[in-house]
């Protein structure tokens, strides 16, 4: 779909409605949600927690009530968790009393649902999913029919619905349907079909020349599956049977959790390794000896490959300066957004920017839907390895160290408004577009509060390794006295070491 598609302004989903309204529901004395555990878990990345405590049905019917004030349909979507059954049904309840026809889709990805709002001519989508998190986890994400997640002002208006209880519930003969929609899935794999016919002409390749291992780690990513074979792709699977426990590896597809791919891939001698996340939004690979590809060297591929004279790509700004490097070569540039493929996509709609990406394994390709689509970025890459491998497509970079570390804490506000405050100290350029990030002749470092976990993130990069251990430390020096000054304290050190101190190295 060519991007001049999409409107250039974000669809406006809150609209007059046609029914006659009985009553609005706001029930003070009821507080069967608790307004701080709201605001607090409704960041870019949609609602989640843990289910029965952060998320429970009460939540997920008082957010369909919430959306279903101003929607006529809204099409809902879930991920292969168990507790997404009950939640559905809690969040159907509340759209369809409140007049809002539910337009059921089932057990499918994140990026079939954000593509069926506009298909199906809805108001508004809804995915029960925690993507990545732990199976204990579920949550909910609200989509435009543009494609992309509901933006700040849209959550904020949910919100406020939600801890206010201000409803409106629809007359007793006015009340939604609940349609089953069985067909979302199809249409999700023709057009990654279609999709994928286009890209395999362009680089004069054969699709049936290579081979593609597909770890769809027990979520709902097989779409992608069936959309490679279509084109002609020989393919294994690996971990392809749904299970919402995810018993074969944690739901994010890291180095550690892909090893078994790695070891497929070597052993059945595979052009490529692709693997999702719990609800396909997200795609990681493995390269034709085994090796995992870093997310940023990936970034790199796809912005070098997609990028012309003049081109922008959209990431965050925790993205490596490879990235950087790989786009001078192609004399386009790399705009920054703040961390959250909600804001890659808002910028993504700019006409000069051509692609837009997260190093955690969301990519945006904008003529083609703007929602992070796995799937559609797994069928990408294999017609980029069938031109040529994927090792030798990276190594033409040259990457830098890169640490990464997360510092737990009950209070991320209070913790980087510390950080805020002693700013003014640190030598370097400083900007603040999302969390704290400092720029020095050696790297830079980036501090930010997680939007989805109760963790401050950490990422250095520099040119040497020393530099990168040092800025590190420097960083999270930062956090642990922001952290003293409030009333939360970090852990304490393991044998005097940094608390909760991982690393990850670029290449």
């Amino acid at each position: 779909m060519p991007k001049s598609q999409f409107p250039t302004t974000v669809i406006d989903w809150r609209r007059p409605r046609k029914v006659e309204w009985v009553r609005s529901h706001s029930s003070r004395s009821n507080d069967f949600i608790d307004s701080r555990r709201v605001s607090d878990v409704f960041g870019t990345s949609g609602i989640r927690g843990p289910v029965g405590k952060t998320i429970t049905t009460d939540l997920a019917l008082a957010v369909g009530r919430a959306l279903g004030v101003d929607t006529d349909s809204v099409v809902v979507g879930r991920d292969a968790r168990d507790s997404g059954r009950a939640l559905g049904d809690a969040l159907a309840a509340g759209l369809m009393e409140s007049g809002s026809d539910v337009i059921d889709l089932g057990v499918v990805t994140t990026p079939t649902t954000a593509r069926a709002v506009r298909r199906e001519n809805a108001d508004a989508g809804v995915v029960i999913t925690a993507s990545h998190n732990p199976p204990q986890d579920n949550g909910l994400k609200l989509w435009s029919p543009s494609g992309q997640a509901f933006d700040a002002d849209q959550r904020a208006e949910i919100t406020g619905r939600v801890t206010d209880q201000q409803f409106e519930l629809a007359a007793w003969d006015a009340h939604g349907a609940r349609i089953s929609v069985t067909d979302a899935e199809m249409a999700h794999r023709n057009e990654l079909v279609e999709a994928g016919r286009d890209w395999f002409a362009s680089v004069t390749a054969a699709p049936d020349e290579i081979s593609v291992v597909v770890d769809v780690g027990n979520g709902t990513g097989g779409v992608t599956t069936d959309a490679l074979r279509e084109l002609g792709v020989s393919v294994e699977t690996l971990n392809a049977r749904r299970d919402g426990r995810f018993p074969a590896r944690s739901s994010e597809p890291t180095a550690e959790s892909c090893e078994s791919l790695c070891r497929l891939v070597e052993a059945v001698d595979a052009d490529l390794g692709v693997a999702h996340d719990g609800d396909a939004d997200r795609m990681m690979a493995v390269d034709e000896t085994g090796t995992f590809v870093t997310g940023d060297l990936l970034l790199a591929a796809f912005a070098s490959e997609v990028a012309t004279s003049g081109d922008r790509v959209a990431a965050p700004v925790d993205t490596s300066l490879v990235v950087t490097d790989a786009l001078e070569q192609a004399d386009a540039s790399l705009v920054y957004t703040r961390v959250s493929d909600v804001f890659v996509a808002e910028r993504t709609r700019d006409e000069s920017v051509v692609f837009g990406g997260e190093p955690s394994g969301a990519w945006i390709f904008p003529e083609q839907t703007l929602c992070p689509d796995g799937p559609l970025a797994a069928v990408k890459l294999a017609t980029l390895v069938a031109a040529q491998p994927l090792s030798q497509r990276i190594s033409v970079f040259d990457p830098y160290p890169i640490r990464r570390t997360t510092v737990e804490t009950a209070a991320k506000t209070d913790v980087m408004n510390g950080v805020h405050t002693t700013s003014g100290e640190i030598d370097g350029s400083v900007t603040t577009l999302d969390g704290l990030r400092v720029s020095t002749e050696e790297g830079w470092f980036l501090i930010r509060a997680s939007g989805t976990q109760p963790v401050i993130r950490i990422t250095t990069e520099a040119h040497d390794d020393a530099s990168a251990d040092r800025l590190l430390e420097e960083a999270t020096e930062l956090v642990t006295a922001a952290a003293e000054q409030t009333d939360w304290h970090p852990p304490p050190p393991e044998g005097g070491r940094i608390p909760r101190h991982r690393t990850a190295e670029v290449g």
